[in-house]
């Protein structure tokens, strides 16, 4: 079983960052493909979460986004976020790499159906219809990439400080 090392045992910190970073950059351009170019066949439209962005801040924080700079706002979430989200996940629950990126899924779409979409004025879910299943597997599929990703950047770098 694979497993995602923690930083403790000589490995420095900027190792670990650069591998949660370049993870998470790799597993949000996947499910940005997935959202833009996958979806529309499987479903009939694309996953727009610079919506959810757009709404959420307008609410929060009064601030009125474009798609082009809430698009951003949720590219940098993916990466950067969603990428931590992966690690913190594997540390905390001590999960093998598909375990992790499985539960880190699940949770992250949870968060955007089951909490964010009510929160903006949607239904739970939003009804468990087919914007919810594209987004099930846009998730999921993400986080399993990010999980895999940050475990071989790890195990890379590992192996070459011998």
């Amino acid at each position: 079983m694979t497993s995602i090392q923690t930083v403790p045992q000589g490995r420095p910190l900027n190792a670990l960052l650069v591998s949660i970073a370049l993870s998470g950059l790799i597993g949000e351009i996947v499910f940005e493909a997935y959202a833009w170019l996958v979806s529309p066949s499987l479903f009939g439209f694309a996953l727009q979460p610079s919506n959810l962005v757009i709404a959420l801040a307008g609410k929060l924080f009064g601030l009125s986004l474009d798609h082009t700079s809430a698009f951003v706002v949720h590219f940098l979430v993916g990466s950067l976020g969603f990428g931590l989200f992966v690690y913190l996940v594997r540390v905390v629950l001590k999960l093998g790499v598909w375990g992790t990126g499985a539960v880190a899924g699940v949770v992250l779409w949870f968060v955007a159906q089951g909490l964010l979409a009510p929160f903006i004025g949607r239904s739970f879910m939003m009804d468990f219809g087919p914007y919810t299943q594209s987004s099930f597997i846009g998730h999921v599929g993400m986080t399993l990439i990010m999980a895999y990703l940050l475990d071989a950047f790890m195990k890379r770098y590992q192996a070459a400080r011998g």
